[in-house]
């Protein structure tokens, strides 16, 4: 069990959960937190947002009852975490960019404070959020509201690409990233059950077949992500 230190609303139905502990992730991988009995039946999968000397932190939404039940965690109550698990961000190579997209930016900020010498782009459908924390660790972070983050990003610039968004600004980045010579890799979303790959609940169509995007991924080059498959999710 883990010792809950901050639980803060930064935004309508977003929270960042701070808790106790030494604890260790690779960018881009997740653990498994649960703050309840019998029900729900699972714990719910949310990426590590960032790590500090005694500390791990949680970016998430509200956005169903058990993340609801997140969000009344107060300092000091305590719950399970599971992790690292997934298969997360790989270490990049020369120019580097890191692209958010609304509950995108949740895995970045450990990528951000990972990688100093990379440029960061946030964007974000209304007003930011969470975007205080990436300005303290990092000195090149572009924040903009309203219209896509990818307009502002001109991938030729760079040699890797970390990316987590919605899926129309991942498909748009693999679009516009065609033929520049940029690796690009996506996080992506899905609901999880197991989170150790044992049920094949989540899987996804990547390069042509079914992966698990627990153990898979949840990060995969963009060559190999089928859009469609992720819009009919």
């Amino acid at each position: 069990m883990a010792n809950v230190l901050v639980n803060n609303k930064l935004a309508p139905d977003i929270y960042q959960l701070t808790v106790e502990g030494e604890y260790h992730a690779s960018m881009g991988q997740f653990y498994m937190l649960r703050c309840w009995g019998a029900f729900p039946v699972l714990s719910r999968p949310i990426s590590v947002h960032d790590i500090n000397e005694g500390t791990i932190s949680f970016l998430y939404r509200v956005s169903g009852t058990g993340t609801r039940l997140l969000s009344q965690l107060k300092p000091g109550n305590q719950l399970q975490l599971e992790g690292p698990l997934g298969r997360g961000f790989p270490e990049p190579e020369g120019r580097t960019a890191i692209i958010g997209g609304g509950m995108g930016i949740a895995p970045l900020l450990l990528a951000a404070r990972r990688l100093p010498d990379s440029r960061v782009f946030l964007g974000f459908a209304g007003d930011p959020f969470a975007v205080s924390a990436f300005h303290a660790i990092h000195a090149d972070v572009h924040v903009v509201s309203g219209g896509t983050i990818a307009d502002y990003v001109e991938p030729s610039e760079y040699d890797t690409i970390l990316a987590c968004g919605p899926v129309p600004l991942m498909e748009l980045l693999a679009h516009r990233t065609k033929g520049t010579g940029a690796k690009l890799f996506f996080s992506v979303e899905k609901r999880m059950a197991c989170g150790i790959g044992a049920c094949s609940g989540c899987t996804v169509r990547i390069d042509g077949v079914n992966r698990r995007v627990c153990v898979e991924g949840p990060v995969f080059s963009a060559g190999e992500v089928d859009f469609h498959d992720l819009l009919s999710l």
